[in-house]
């Protein structure tokens, strides 16, 4: 349960705010089919999560046992200075409108994905945890917790929610969580 847990809250935390997230809203604008949109973010985080922790866990194999536990807290303190960093607003170019919500919703959010903070926070969840697919179930639910409310209330939500501070929390988060795989 710590595994999922963790996952789940850690890549929620990371995502407020990230480009992913604004992706998601700027999707919800241009599309009407909201389902369509969480089904395209869904698939392309599986694959993306899956393959992150996976490689993860593999990466972890080659690294010595008493060094892994320092790497990964020195990585997720890293990740949490990272979160301090805003991202920058992407647009989303209206010519792929035409392939529809959820593919363009898939493919879009898979690119954005690829070196973001929650791919890089699944690696290092997936080395911590050793666990390929609770990792990818934690972090895919915690993107959708993000994600979604976005979709469905994003102008309201984007609003009312101070990312500043939601960007400090999560840093935070990360660094503490940092702290705590040194000393294991």
């Amino acid at each position: 349960m710590e595994t999922l847990f963790t996952s789940t809250f850690a890549v929620a935390l990371a995502e407020i705010g990230d480009k992913t997230q604004l992706l998601s809203l700027l999707l919800a604008a241009r599309f009407n089919n909201k389902i369509a949109i969480i089904s395209g973010i869904l698939l392309a985080t599986v694959i993306n999560h899956a393959l992150s922790a996976w490689f993860g866990v593999s990466l972890s194999q080659f690294v010595d046992s008493q060094w892994l536990p320092w790497l990964v807290g020195g990585s997720f303190i890293a990740v949490g200075l990272w979160l301090l960093v805003p991202d920058k607003d992407e647009e989303v170019a209206s010519k792929y409108d035409s392939y529809g919500a959820f593919a363009v919703s898939t493919v879009l959010f898979f690119i954005a994905e690829i070196g973001d903070k929650t791919q890089i926070a699944t690696i290092l969840l997936g080395a911590q945890f050793q666990s390929t697919v609770i990792v990818t179930i934690g972090t895919t639910l915690g993107m959708l917790l993000a994600n979604i409310p976005v979709i469905y209330f994003g102008d309201k939500l984007m609003k009312a929610l101070p990312l500043t501070a939601s960007r400090v929390a999560a840093a935070f988060l990360f660094v503490v969580l940092g702290i705590v795989a040194t000393q294991v």
